[in-house]
């Protein structure tokens, strides 16, 4: 059972030897770890879970580090990616940086340091992430929402009750105000998935969130599907 307290880890490795070495180690550290041994494997993965961190080596089958790490970025701007390189040159290490890397280790390295690099970059990512509450109460264009009570008062005077969800993805989007909130953010954060189903559910609430909230439902003004990307509170 997939335990949600942990911090996930894509582990991309082909070496068979030091991959379940580094697996074995992330986990006594209290790491959650899956495991992929080449470009497509990785790429796949990150279709599929969610992630705090991404370990990625550069020689790898099918598709290499560099592009894997290029690709991820075209679809997800905020997991960090800490590169494992044989490559020290610092041409290969620019290289890495330019295409979406965070950080960049090279073989050999010392293992102590790599677990320390690990725990900085969850930690420095988690804190971007963690936006300012918004308290227990908002309002918005004659809208009140009641985040502790999980109500609701429309523009209309209407009042609602909300279910834990609502109120939860609500805050979501309310304490990530004018930015695209992913997804797979949504769905770690509200429903807790890792590995997640479709998002017609968050659909769904978005289409709920525009009948009680928005003046106009088909012209909304506060919620916001953004194609391909995730869920928008403008304001």
């Amino acid at each position: 059972m997939i335990d949600l307290s942990k911090p996930s880890i894509l582990l991309v490795e082909d070496e068979a030897n030091l991959h379940e070495t580094l697996k074995m180690n992330l986990e006594l550290e209290g790491f959650q770890v899956t495991s992929a041994f080449d470009g497509i494997q990785a790429m796949k993965a990150v279709g599929n879970e969610y992630f705090d961190l991404i370990i990625m080596d550069v020689m790898i089958p099918e598709v290499d580090g560099f592009s894997v790490t290029q690709n991820i970025r075209l679809s997800n701007a905020e997991v960090p990616i800490l590169i494992l390189s044989a490559k020290d040159s610092s041409a290969d290490r620019v290289m890495g940086l330019k295409k979406g890397a965070d950080d960049y280790l090279t073989k050999p390295f010392n293992l102590e340091e790599l677990l320390l690099r690990v725990q900085k970059l969850i930690h420095k990512n988690k804190r971007l992430q963690d936006k300012s509450s918004v308290g227990d109460t908002y309002l918005f264009g004659g809208n009140t929402v009641d985040f502790k009570a999980q109500q609701a008062t429309t523009h209309g005077g209407e009042k609602i009750d909300l279910s834990k969800k609502e109120a939860m993805l609500l805050k979501l989007l309310i304490e990530n105000k004018n930015e695209v909130v992913p997804r797979e953010k949504i769905l770690q954060s509200v429903w807790g998935y890792n590995v997640y189903p479709t998002t017609r559910t968050i659909d769904n609430f978005i289409l709920s969130f525009r009948k009680y909230f928005e003046e106009d439902s088909r012209n909304p003004k506060y919620f916001h599907s953004v194609r391909g990307v995730g869920y928008k509170y403008a304001e």
